[in-house]
């Protein structure tokens, strides 16, 4: 069997369409309960019914995160309270978090997406699924756990960190399948080495679900060879639930994104019109399922294009190329637009580079510069400067042919760098704000 819902998912363009034509005209209905949408559409004359074709969609105005926190914490709430079952919601350090509510029906729409997507990924109900992320209101524990039960395998819901004890459960119950955010599992790998463990030979791992932070390609096979498994990228954002938004197939050539459940745009940030196909732009996203607090329009500020050519698995629904970074991570250095991801991708494919990076922004001497601090592996700090100063000016050459600024590149020692259980922070800014 390769498909979950074999239906849904080789419908044709024309069966896509007409179901979230559909379904989009029932969400206006149901979103215009809500206040924030309820004033907004009425004002605007935007009534149920009035999507004619999927063209449409885009006579409706953008949302954004501004407008979730304006609007916190229930203005986009489109039911009743007492039907709401559980909320997510952002860590909201600063100014209020964005909030997603849901019902006990968006949940289980919300595991049959997760569900189909480990599927789409060759997961299976014979095999053991260790999700190493947090739980509570970070969306990727819960998720990943309500979608591989539905699927049917044996979840290990280890949670974030702990690397020995990660390993341990690996060990113990033979874990075959696991969900981690990159950063974490290079981390993870220098402990398997450290505690003199292969995870090649001594577990029995096949395959790694990847996701919640931008990563190269390179990064990405980085850690397949280390691990030696298929490493499957993983899209999803908790205004659109969280993971089971898209994902891989077995060829891992783009993200296939479940259309029977979201409306996607690609647009120019700045026009705010469409862009062609294979041409980058910023995701927009629409929700279809979810009744307790749909979103219709919502700028995600992730960076991504449609892939055009069919995918050889069969399934029908459209597929988006790995998100590449978002608009308000570029930073401009020297007169230049920098995306972190452009030097992940030049550091990954240095063999001498470990596993981690920090890129600061720094004002020095009135002059902003490019700080990349780069870990390198053990063997290399073997006290032979030459070697060391070669690899500095390489890396500093590799970098600057890519971004076009000519960085300060410092080498250190593995496990120098600040290191988090949640997603990895890659870029201070430090400069002097004028």
């Amino acid at each position: 069997m390769l498909y979950w819902e074999k239906e849904i998912e080789t419908l044709s363009r024309m069966g896509i369409e007409k179901v979230q034509v559909e379904k989009l005209n029932h969400i206006i209905g149901i979103a215009m309960q809500s206040p924030y949408y309820g004033n907004l559409y009425a004002g605007m004359g935007i009534k149920p019914g009035a999507i004619e074709k999927i063209e449409d969609v885009r006579k409706l105005p953008f949302t954004t995160k501004q407008d979730l926190r304006n609007n916190f914490p229930w203005g986009f709430l489109s039911i009743d309270k007492k039907d709401v079952v559980r909320l997510h919601s952002s860590s909201g350090t600063t100014g209020n978090p964005t909030v997603i509510f849901h019902s006990k029906e968006d949940l289980s729409n919300w595991a049959n997406l997760v569900a189909r997507s480990l599927f789409t990924a060759g997961i299976r109900d014979t095999d053991v699924f260790q999700n190493i992320c947090g739980y509570g209101l970070f969306t990727g524990g819960l998720g990943f756990q309500y979608g591989i039960e539905r699927l049917g395998a044996l979840s290990i819901p280890a949670g974030a960190g702990n690397s020995l004890r990660q390993i341990k459960l690996m060990m113990d119950y033979g874990t075959t399948a696991a969900h981690a955010i990159p950063s974490y599992l290079t981390r993870l790998y220098d402990v398997f080495v450290s505690e003199g463990l292969d995870p090649r030979r001594d577990t029995k791992l096949h395959t790694f679900v990847i996701g919640a932070e931008p990563h190269s390609e390179e990064h990405r096979r980085r850690i397949e060879e280390m691990f030696g498994v298929k490493a499957y990228n993983s899209f999803g954002l908790s205004e659109m639930n969280g993971p089971g938004v898209a994902f891989e197939c077995s060829y891992q050539n783009g993200l296939h994104i479940w259309e029977d459940a979201y409306i996607v745009e690609i647009i120019d940030p700045i026009s705010l019109e469409p862009v062609p196909d294979g041409e980058v732009g910023e995701l927009v996203m629409t929700s279809l399922d979810r009744k307790a607090m749909p979103l219709i329009r919502y700028r995600t500020r992730d960076l991504t294009r449609f892939l055009p050519e069919s995918c050889p698995c069969g399934r029908t629904h459209r597929r988006l190329d790995r998100i590449s970074g978002r608009s308000d991570d570029m930073f401009i250095v020297k007169g230049c637009n920098v995306f972190p991801m452009q030097i992940e991708g030049v550091l990954m494919k240095i063999p001498e580079v470990g596993t981690d990076y920090l890129i600061t922004l720094e004002t020095i001497k009135d002059n902003d510069e490019l700080i990349v601090e780069v870990e390198v592996k053990r063997e290399w700090f073997s006290g032979d400067l030459d070697k060391l100063d070669r690899l500095t000016r390489e890396i500093n050459r590799r970098i600057r042919d890519e971004v076009l600024v000519s960085p300060i590149i410092k080498l250190v020692e593995p496990g120098s760098l600040p290191q988090s259980e949640g997603k990895a922070v890659r870029v201070i800014d430090k400069r002097v704000k004028i």
